[in-house]
């Protein structure tokens, strides 16, 4: 194992305290406690030295060997923990510094009168608690305090009378100014880590609602995508369940649309012309399939399928289909915008039960089963260009109001000779 280079160690470790012992896996509550202890530790650690300097400064001198065990137990904890990485033992050390210190120094000058209030530093310890633990962890800090300033007042008290001479005569002016020093600066203490870590919160929501409004977007656009692939309710049911999702119909219409002579005429046409051509028809088709309320199943080469009476609200859903049917014919032969290679297709409706259900696990698809979806098709392969064939259950339900030629007779392969209606249009209003 080769030895890490002194100057790469130091290098790490100024890098370490900067980022204030930050670790990559860190969640953002956690980096804001270490930051704001941090933050706090300087700031403590500057005071001090403040404070004795402006103590000599105005005559009261002292022992400065308890703050200087003061500084070097702060910045001794903040070395073990760069090393060591234990927060949890660094917070509790550094706030019982922040808690005991104070207490230590008003015993080595005098009482409270003497020492100018200076325990009211130790109020660091609770604050720092309910931002670093949280408000019920706090309260045992708290208490601490409450404690230590009453043990304090208590003796302070009893011994009021006692000719004891004081470690230090503090003039009163000087007393006087220090108890405000030492009140002003520990509020400002406090407001500049309340200011900070609500700042820091705030970016951080900010940094949360704007990745959750990127979660949001990411969310429509996939639960767009999964709508264009399955119907909604099936959509939510495959969402809230890994279960094989199939279900019987009893009546259901289906219908299919083929283009006729396709091959001939992509067999003329560039990969990219005949993929524009397909996509400007479907996606039209698409259009009015939604229009009609009916649930468009797949495109299988150049056939279009469609379906009413599965997860559609459209009662009337047979004569939606028709509706439908007579829409696309229309808009092949009117529209040559969309349709530029002037295509006809074939249709072919049938009505009956069906299954359906969404097929396999990866890639998968909605799709339908059923004699009823087997009969729809093989009518459209033995249809007429232009023309719109209906199965027998069809017409009787869509007669009334639609217009039909004459039966046919088609052969279907096993099947045999079956009934067909070709769809000519509504019927005229009286």
């Amino acid at each position: 194992m080769n030895p890490v280079p002194p100057a790469a160690s130091t290098a790490s470790f100024v890098e370490r305290l900067r980022a204030a012992g930050i670790e990559p896996g860190d969640d953002a509550e956690t980096r804001l406690n270490k930051q704001l202890l941090m933050f706090a530790t300087g700031l403590v650690s500057i005071a001090a030295m403040l404070w004795l300097s402006i103590y000599w400064a105005l005559g009261p001198q002292f022992s400065v060997t308890f703050p200087y065990l003061f500084q070097i137990a702060l910045a001794g904890n903040v070395v073990i923990y760069i090393l060591t990485r234990n927060f949890d033992f660094f917070r509790v050390t550094q706030l019982a510094l922040f808690l005991f210190a104070p207490f230590a120094i008003q015993w080595t000058i005098g009482n409270f009168v003497s020492a100018s209030g200076i325990v009211l530093w130790g109020l660091l310890a609770p604050v720092g608690a309910i931002l670093f633990f949280g408000v019920r962890q706090s309260l045992a800090w708290f208490f601490a305090w409450v404690l230590l300033t009453a043990l304090s007042g208590f003796f302070d008290y009893a011994l009021a009378d006692a000719p004891i001479k004081p470690p230090l005569q503090i003039p009163l002016r000087t007393s006087i100014f220090f108890f405000w020093l030492n009140f002003s600066a520990v509020a400002r203490m406090i407001y500049v880590l309340l200011r900070f870590s609500i700042q820091e919160k705030r970016k951080t929501q900010a940094r949360l609602e704007e990745a959750h409004q990127l979660l949001q977007v990411e969310q429509e656009r996939s639960e767009k995508l999964l709508l264009n692939i399955l119907p909604a309710p099936v959509a939510q049911r495959l969402k809230n369940s890994e279960q094989t999702i199939a279900d019987g119909f009893a009546d259901a219409t289906v219908m299919f649309a083929d283009i006729v002579n396709f091959t001939q005429v992509a067999a003329n046409m560039t990969p990219s012309q005949v993929f524009a051509m397909l996509n400007g028809i479907f996606s039209a088709f698409d259009d009015l399939a939604e229009r009609h309320g009916l649930e468009k199943i797949k495109t299988i080469g150049d056939a279009y399928m469609v379906a009413g009476g599965i997860n559609t609200a459209n009662a009337d859903y047979t004569a939606a289909v028709a509706d439908l049917a007579l829409a696309m014919r229309d808009l092949l032969a009117r529209d040559f915008s969309i349709n530029t290679a002037h295509l006809e297709m074939r249709m072919g409706i049938g009505t009956g039960p069906v299954v359906a259900g969404v097929v396999g696990k990866r890639k998968f698809i909605y799709d339908l089963w059923g004699d009823t979806v087997n009969l729809a098709s093989r009518i459209t392969s033995e249809g007429v260009p232009g023309m719109i064939q209906c199965d027998p259950a069809t017409f009787r339900r869509l007669s009334d109001r639609f217009d039909f030629h004459e039966p046919q007779t088609i052969y279907l392969k096993g099947k045999g000779n079956m009934t067909v209606y070709r769809l000519i249009g509504r019927k005229a209003a009286a």
